[in-house]
């Protein structure tokens, strides 16, 4: 045998040079594409109620500005996700941000409640395309690993959330709403700017035969990590489950662009009925299922901070403050309730590697839901807002843990395919939710509303039983 390395695959070599420096770099720049996202998406607790006082909107109106947001990200996800399949993580991140920076800051400049709502639909299509930051970031990290730095990115989504509460915080009362939406869109600028210095992903370049340029990159990371490459030949990732097919070869299965180039359509068409093959099929369904869940429960816990702190005086259910103090006590609630999701993630890292994927988020979905029993009937503004505070921080963890468990099932030739097509029907449950957090909150239907927040949760929860096995600690598979 000697000492030399006859094969190694890409999550070998990962696993050999570690988490080093050159990961760093790599989770700054996923999780800055992260924080703009999550800034962005913070203010939908706050642009709504601000626009509807100014142009003298209807609670179905304010409620579509948050709609239109997530019909947007319907679509961009799965346009996202599909681009970077077919030309690569880089290009795909490029693209999605740019159309989110530019978005942003034109939302600004609206003239009306219809340029707005326009406007806000495209933030959402560039906004779509967030999730392949996570994927692209996944690429790059070693299996053993996998699930505590997946939640590790996620601290910059909370970031996000407490810097849009504190910038909502400082500029709403003295500058408005305009000013926010202009000044949140900087960091989608500055991520834009960063995105020169990004790599193409080794583990894509390599599924698209491109293997030399996945080798040089390989090289940049041991150099920058200060390590050396094993010797020997560069194997697939392949799980021979999912592709029976090419399972003779390991090391020529990834080789396909030596043959003759698939057109556009011929390559969407591939990677959606791959998805719906007799090994992913159920996969993809289960997915789907639950990221609308907890993209409902997630994002309406979002709205229910400001709806209830405005519910609550227009129902009668609080003495009758002065305006300036109400608008204190929303910017202090968001902002607590957004806090909520740091001691969450600390939870989520020491369980996901130990615990387990799906068990994890067993347990943070039966503790959302247990903790939004309560809010059945109406609560005092202390218990509310501590109530609100638990089901966020659960919610926001397993959330997290899905979008983990969502790159880790599906192969690399459809991973942000796949991650983007649930993550689309996801966006349906944003687009759902403000009318059940927004609309009947606002017309005093509390009790409905946190009804049907119950039911979604608990079918979200049955789901994530329903998933075919654990990905703690599994090699990524290539196809």
């Amino acid at each position: 045998m000697g000492n030399q390395i006859h094969g190694y695959t890409l999550d070998q070599i990962l696993s050999t040079m570690g988490f080093g420096t050159f990961q760093g770099l790599v989770l700054f720049f996923a999780g800055a594409g992260w924080l703009s996202e999550a800034m962005e998406m913070m203010l939908l607790s706050f642009i709504g109620p601000a626009v509807k006082s100014e142009w003298t909107l209807s609670p179905t109106e304010e409620s579509l500005l948050t709609t239109a947001v997530f019909g947007g990200m319907l679509i961009g996800a799965y346009f996202w996700g599909f681009i970077s399949d077919a030309y690569g993580r880089r290009i795909a991140m490029q693209g999605a941000d740019l159309v989110t920076a530019a978005a942003g800051l034109l939302s600004a400049s609206s003239s009306d409640y219809k340029s707005l709502i326009i406007y806000r639909s495209l933030l959402g299509f560039g906004v779509g395309g967030g999730h392949v930051f996570t994927s692209w970031f996944l690429e790059f990290i070693p299996a053993s690993s996998r699930g505590a730095w997946m939640i590790g990115i996620s601290t910059f989504w909370t970031i996000g959330t407490l810097m849009g509460a504190s910038l909502a915080w400082i500029v709403m009362p003295g500058l408005g709403w305009r000013w926010l939406l202009a000044l949140s869109s900087i960091p989608a600028f500055l991520v834009l700017l960063f995105s020169i210095f990004a790599p193409e992903s080794p583990r894509y370049l390599y599924m698209k035969g491109r293997t030399n340029e996945a080798l040089g990159i390989l090289e940049k990371i041991a150099l920058i990590n200060r390590t050396e490459l094993p010797t020997g030949i560069l194997l697939s990732d392949q799980n021979t489950d999912l592709d029976e097919e090419n399972a003779s070869s390991d090391e020529t299965t990834l080789l396909s662009s030596t043959g003759k180039k698939k057109s556009y359509s011929e390559t969407f068409f591939k990677s959606v009925l791959e998805l719906f093959s007799k090994n992913l099929l159920g996969t993809t369904l289960l997915l789907w299922l639950t990221h609308f869940g907890y993209t409902f429960a997630y994002y309406g816990l979002v709205l229910l901070i400001t709806e209830f702190n405005s519910a609550q005086r227009e129902c009668g259910s609080t003495t009758i403050q002065s305006k300036k103090v109400q608008d204190a006590s929303l910017y202090i609630d968001a902002f607590i309730n957004s806090s909520a999701e740091l001691p969450g993630l600390v939870v989520g890292a020491v369980l996901v590697d130990r615990l387990g994927r799906k068990l994890t988020m067993e347990i943070l979905t039966g503790l959302t839901f247990i903790l939004m029993l309560p809010l059945i009937s109406h609560q005092n503004q202390l218990v509310t807002t501590a109530l609100l505070f638990g089901a966020r921080m659960f919610i926001s963890t397993a959330f997290t843990i899905l979008v983990v468990y969502a790159k880790e099932v599906y192969p690399t030739s459809v991973r942000g395919t796949g991650g983007g097509l649930a993550t689309s029907m996801g966006r349906i449950g944003g687009m759902v939710c403000p009318l059940v957090a927004v609309a009947l909150t606002s017309g005093c239907h509390q009790t409905v509303a946190i009804i049907l927040f119950e039911i979604v949760v608990l079918v979200s929860g049955i789901s994530i039983l329903l998933f075919p096995f654990e990905t703690m600690g599994r090699e990524l598979s290539d196809m």
